[in-house]
């Protein structure tokens, strides 16, 4: 027997919570429903009060259930079109895919998802018990796909959007390749001077301290340090990235990172156009599905990364609220391309809101793929430089100290 926790209500609309004993969750579902309550959520994990949720700790749950890959995801969503739009059932369509997972954890996610749509619960309840795994956007439009009685329509185009967004994280990733490789090459070569050839030089500066130039004098004794106390440069290095690390993770960091990040001048302008890209791609899959336009706003601000980015989405939903649409919010707004905003003017103006914002992801997309070339060939010969200066400058420090040493006059 297991223990289940549970949210439900009563006959009167009062939330009631408690745990019970069951031997799987379609017992513990059929337990609560004989207690005349109206289930809500029934988990093995029971839910942290609501002061807990808002120190923004990983709870047990959330660091036990891993997300799957990304490329899991694709996979389970294309497979599930296929199999439903083959008329199959949705449970056995999930039962199929489920048997066609490798990996033994995310085989028990999919297999869990499988038992809860089996014993009576919306396809989109039971991924919305996994948030780990499936996007508030992903579970909003299975829901309106499941309302409208088009889930298999609604699953391809997910599937789309996550072949899109795999693809273009892809070419980031490739793209990044390469200033990576030069920099940590750069960086070896830069500590290998400085541990173990620059203390080799070092004694023929031995007794001349006075003669030798502030450069010379600041680099000897950087490359002591670093010789001789290399494991504190590592442990420092260590903490200075999870520091950093923790101070992203708070709101305050990312709020200041992220608004840092618009107003670089090669990758603020990367970054508009990939937050635009994926705002005109998921608010263009939303609004297919079904979804309302109110309720697309709110998971497009969860898609967005970038917070300032996502902050715009609140004045629109206000333009809304009062009559004016997305465009005339979206006008005022910085924080969108100029080009973009046009379209999309032009696209409420004409009724053909969903078709201009595919438009507009399209073009993006393309915006994208051209500005991350522009990125690397600016970004390799930046980091040459960077990284050839700084070798320069510890053999001419090494230099000008040996000429001042050895009255050298050139």
């Amino acid at each position: 027997m297991t223990t289940y926790f549970y949210k439900a209500t009563d006959s009167s609309g009062e939330i009631i919570e408690g745990d019970i004993e069951a031997t799987d969750y379609q017992g513990a579902l059929q337990k609560v429903r004989n207690l005349d309550y109206f289930p809500i959520k029934i988990t093995q994990e029971r839910e942290a009060p609501s002061w807990f949720k808002q120190l923004n700790i990983p709870t047990a749950t959330a660091l036990s259930i891993p997300k799957i890959s990304s490329v899991e995801l694709m996979n389970f969503t294309q497979q599930l079109a296929t199999l439903i739009s083959s008329k199959l059932t949705l449970d056995k369509s999930l039962t199929i895919v489920t048997q066609l997972t490798d990996k033994k954890r995310t085989r028990e996610i999919f297999n869990d998802i499988q038992k809860r749509v089996h014993a009576g619960s919306r396809f989109a309840d039971a991924l919305a018990a996994y948030p780990n795994v499936f996007s508030k956007m992903y579970v909003n439009m299975v829901r309106a796909g499941e309302l409208g009685g088009v889930l298999d329509v609604v699953l391809k185009r997910l599937a789309d959007f996550l072949e899109n967004a795999e693809e273009t994280k892809g070419k980031i990733v490739n793209a990044m390749i390469y200033p990576a490789i030069l920099m940590t090459a750069g960086a070896g070569a830069i500590v290998f001077l400085m541990t173990f050839v620059v203390p080799k030089l070092s004694g023929m500066f031995e007794g001349r301290e006075d003669a030798i130039p502030l450069i010379t004098r600041i680099l000897l004794n950087t490359s002591t340090l670093m010789s001789q106390y290399w494991w504190s440069f590592g442990i420092g290095l260590v903490l200075g990235i999870l520091a950093f690390w923790a101070f992203l993770k708070s709101d305050l960091g990312k709020g200041l990172w992220d608004r840092l990040v618009l107003k670089l001048p090669l990758f603020g302008d990367l970054v508009r156009k990939i937050e635009m890209s994926r705002f005109s791609q998921t608010m263009a899959s939303l609004l297919n599905s079904g979804v309302p336009v109110l309720q697309s706003l709110d998971v497009v601000r969860s898609v967005i990364n970038n917070q300032v980015i996502a902050s715009s989405m609140e004045p629109l939903k206000e333009g809304l609220k009062s009559g004016q649409g997305i465009s005339r919010p979206l006008q005022k707004s910085k924080a969108f391309p100029p080009l973009a905003v046009h379209m999309i003017v032009v696209g409420e103006e004409t009724g053909d809101l969903e078709n201009m914002l595919i438009k507009v992801s399209n073009t993006y997309d393309k915006e994208v793929d051209n500005a991350i070339q522009r990125a690397l060939k600016l970004l390799g010969p930046i980091l040459v430089l960077t990284i050839g200066g700084g070798i320069i400058l510890i053999v001419a420090s090494i230099l000008i100290g040996m000429i001042e040493v050895t009255d050298i006059i050139i």
